[in-house]
């Protein structure tokens, strides 16, 4: 943790939802007046497309049948611990962009399934922002988790997360549905060895939990919408949150816990806006006076 240059991350599989948890982010820090760097946790694989082709092949040949992106050994975690402690100490770090599709391609001038080269951050920033799946992993080898100082998980109750995964891979990168379901198989070894230790070291979990019928995700034809979802907000030091505020600005949201509030789908960016606002205002406000 560093009280001059503040570190946000988010972390959550693929498919969970991250992404849009950015796009809270990004209108907080604009309606704020807040300036961010921001990484995304796919900069930060170990392979480019075809060398991560050519290891799962090996893998496999060798008889690893789980080696995937969430594998700790296909991630340069140890460059993303450097990066984050880089930062926290003087304001500065470098990232790149891994580059998806074609669209991607155009914007960044390098190929699909190729990293672009590195850059240094932007300085002035007020805080660093990263978003990927392993924004708090805490290991024998790397201790990502003690160098954020506000860590938030996003983990949709499994099959909503795959159904998620499954419609997105389908519709943006031209995945089929058996594709994309030897892909999560793949990963199970690590999604439980790998991904979700991580919400233990979270400071704030959000999972959306469908009130409809998801039990064969693989058949699904839509995501449930938000207006069909709850979502379980879990504060892991629930001291200091005004949990009779955020129910009554909340409408239709209730305390299942002493440290976790429910709120219906569709208010979590309002609920976000809520609880994260003052959060970031304090942390630029501690970081000025540092």
């Amino acid at each position: 943790m560093s009280k001059k240059h503040p570190i946000i991350s988010v972390t959550g599989s693929s498919g969970a939802g991250t992404s849009t948890v950015k796009t809270t982010f990004d209108q907080i820090f604009r309606r704020e007046g807040f300036t961010s760097v921001s990484i995304e946790g796919d900069a930060f694989h170990r392979f480019d497309r075809a060398a991560m082709k050519d290891e799962l092949t090996k893998r496999k040949a060798g008889g690893d049948q789980t080696f995937s992106h969430f594998s700790y050994e296909a991630n340069e975690l140890g460059k993303l611990e450097e990066v984050f402690r880089t930062y926290a100490e003087t304001g500065r770090g470098e990232t790149r962009h891994y580059v998806h599709d074609d669209a991607e391609a155009a914007k960044y001038g390098s190929a699909p399934g190729t990293f672009t080269e590195w850059a240094p951050f932007a300085e002035g920033s007020d805080l660093l922002f990263y978003e990927g799946l392993h924004g708090a992993v805490k290991n024998g080898e790397v201790n990502l988790a003690a160098l954020a100082d506000l860590k938030i998980g996003v983990v949709p109750v499994v099959n909503l997360e795959w159904i998620q995964k499954i419609h997105r891979d389908k519709a943006q990168r031209g995945y089929s549905t058996e594709a994309v379901t030897d892909v999560i198989l793949r990963r199970m070894h690590a999604y439980v060895h790998c991904i979700t230790p991580q919400f233990t070291e979270t400071d704030i979990n959000f999972q959306r939990v469908p009130v409809v019928d998801t039990s064969n995700p693989f058949i699904a034809r839509w995501i449930p919408t938000a207006d069909e979802s709850l979502v379980v907000i879990r504060f892991k030091n629930p001291r200091g949150i005004d949990f009779p505020y955020l129910t009554q600005m909340i409408q239709g949201s209730w305390m299942s816990r002493a440290n976790s509030i429910v709120i219906p789908g569709g208010k979590m960016d309002l609920a976000m806006q809520l609880i994260f606002t003052p959060m970031i205002h304090r942390l630029v406000h501690e970081s000025k006076r540092a």
